[in-house]
């Protein structure tokens, strides 16, 4: 994978501050986000397979996002297409212990903290979608049971396609370690999921090794350098 097809990818996303809840907790709070950079789709199965030399995906094809990736195969991802382009990694893997560290200063690629994705999602507004919702989102009702190539629908005002639908993707955030444990998040709705499911503020969670599913993907994030 070259480097100008990956800045060609990314978007830059300014700095500001996004207001976050949980419903399950009752909680509110809001987070400053530094800029950083946002790939405008989810990772497709082209790109996933020239870094990767395979491809996990149920549904297939090259401009379709990858699914049914886990959360740690998404971070290697990341890490291989950090060195592959000469970069620091991010990420630092211990799978015995299933410990992984994160180096924020790191020049390489990761996925996106919780709150850097759901602001570059609503593009520096409070809304809980970026436009109605059949314009710019694969979902329920008109996915056709399946995912479909990324970038067809409407961008947001900063340029990204696919933040909602089409497949959740996965944060780099840890959900709730004191009852959940290593459960990382994941964002945006897919496309077997209901028109209630499909907002920015929707926050799921899974464990990082284990679960795998076809509606869920991932984005990449770098920060700037």
């Amino acid at each position: 994978m070259d480097a100008k097809t990956i800045d060609d990818l990314l978007v830059a996303i300014p700095k500001g501050v996004v207001h976050m809840r949980d419903d399950r907790k009752k909680e509110a709070w809001s987070v400053e986000i530094d800029r950083f950079k946002l790939s405008k789709y989810p990772i497709t199965q082209g790109i996933y397979k020239v870094v990767m030399d395979g491809n996990p995906s149920t549904f297939i094809g090259n401009r379709l996002p990858v699914e049914t990736v886990s959360w740690i195969e998404a971070v290697n991802f990341c890490n291989r297409l950090s060195t592959s382009l000469g970069k620091e990694i991010c990420y630092h893997i211990d799978l015995a212990a299933e410990k992984i560290t994160v180096n924020a200063s790191a020049n390489g690629f990761r996925l996106p903290l919780e709150a850097e994705w759901q602001y570059a999602c609503q593009a520096g507004t409070k809304d809980i979608r970026y436009g109605k919702l059949s314009e710019i989102a694969w979902y329920k009702n008109n996915s056709s049971n399946r995912t479909q190539e990324v970038g067809q629908k409407k961008p947001n005002e900063w340029g990204l396609h696919d933040m909602l639908g089409n497949v959740w993707e996965w944060c780099s955030d840890i959900y709730d370690e004191t009852v959940y444990g290593t459960y990382r998040v994941f964002r945006g709705g897919g496309w077997c999921d209901q028109e209630r499911s499909v907002m920015a503020t929707t926050r799921r969670r899974s464990h990082p090794f284990a679960f795998k599913i076809d509606d869920l993907g991932f984005r990449i994030a770098t920060s700037f350098e």
